[in-house]
């Protein structure tokens, strides 16, 4: 063993490259090696010779395991040694930039929109996406043969066997919150009611969920004129431009009278310009508050009136910022969001001009 030893010894010692010294392993310590054949004679050994041998054995294959590792150790350290004399970093250059997330323009919309209510003295207020059937219908004066009401263009919950109750539903509209706003407040009220919303519906201009912000104004003076001042001042300040509005009377189930609203725009190489030319595009709907709406939020109709609008937050967006498709908005695409996205300090703000 002494001879095993020695000759294993230097040759690990003599080693050149971790390939050899896997070979050696195999020659010495493997499953067919010297150490393991010598192993497999203590059976033919006599049991005084085996307590005398077998411990010597151990030992010895401990003793090439040994070398073996101290010896890979020695190669790589020597192999990293040799890298890094010919490799070097320049610790004083700037560290890489980490790419930025952008904000979407839905996020950056919705602010600039709060961002002018709140100017004009509306507070925002928020409700539930599923909601039941009176708050999304019954409480906004919506009959029960409306088409609206149809599963062909709302989402209904399901009910379990048995429950006849009415199904909640995928919010069709932020109006609800307008109803849950004024239980809780009554009037006076000024607010905005942003959120999504829930249609099925699905093309180059409308997504099953979308974005929209409705507001409520209730006093005990207030007319379809304050109405049109609270637009137009928002559209002006929102496209950074003066913006002339059009009234057109339309229905509504919660308002009457109730409008729709056209801003003056001009059509430009494909593109709309808000603010310029003599055409107009169709915005929102408006009016005032019908009745039976007042009433379904326990306020009297009586004493009290106001004005209700709703405007498409998603569809800001593609007229101020030049989008031309709804669906990408939703597709997650971080080359678009890149594109149309906004940096942190890139942002429009009511303080440092809403235009970019």
């Amino acid at each position: 063993m002494d001879d095993l030893r020695d000759k294993y010894i230097g040759l690990i010692a003599n080693a050149a490259d971790e390939t050899a010294i896997e070979d050696l392993r195999v020659q010495a310590v493997g499953k067919k090696g010297e150490i393991a054949l010598k192993m497999r004679e203590l059976g033919k050994m006599t049991p005084e010779e085996r307590q005398v041998m077998g411990p010597k054995l151990n030992a010895l294959k401990d003793e090439i395991n040994s070398a073996l590792s101290a010896k890979k150790s020695a190669l790589a350290d020597a192999a990293l040694d040799e890298r890094l004399k010919t490799e070097w970093l320049d610790v004083t250059l700037p560290g890489r930039g980490r790419r930025q997330g952008s904000i979407h323009p839905i996020s950056q919309v919705t602010e600039e929109v709060t961002a002018i209510f709140a100017d004009m003295g509306f507070a925002v207020a928020e409700g539930p996406q599923i909601e039941t059937d009176w708050y999304n219908f019954d409480a906004l004066n919506i009959p029960g043969h409306h088409p609206a009401r149809a599963e062909m263009d709302t989402f209904y919950t399901h009910r379990a066997e048995g429950d006849n109750r009415p199904p909640h539903v995928l919010r069709t509209h932020t109006s609800p919150v307008q109803i849950r706003s004024m239980e809780k407040q009554g009037a006076p009220i000024r607010i905005i009611c942003p959120g999504r919303v829930y249609r099925a519906d699905y093309d180059q201009t409308h997504t099953p969920m979308f974005h929209q912000i409705e507001g409520l104004a209730l006093d005990k003076d207030l007319s379809m004129a304050n109405l049109k001042w609270v637009l137009e001042e928002f559209f002006t300040a929102f496209f950074g431009t003066e913006v002339k509005t059009r009234f057109r009377s339309s229905h509504f189930p919660f308002v009457e009278p109730g409008a729709e609203v056209d801003i003056q725009c001009k059509w430009e190489n494909g593109s709309v310009k808000v603010g310029e030319g003599d055409d107009w595009l169709e915005v929102l709907g408006s009016g005032m508050v019908h009745p039976k709406v007042l009433e379904a939020g326990g306020i009297d109709p009586n004493e009290w009136q106001g004005f209700a609008f709703g405007i498409g937050i998603d569809r800001l967006a593609m007229l101020k910022y030049g989008i031309p498709d709804l669906r990408a908005f939703f597709d997650s695409d971080l080359r678009w969001l890149r594109h149309y996205g906004f940096a942190s300090l890139d942002q429009p703000t009511l303080h440092g001009g809403l235009t970019r």
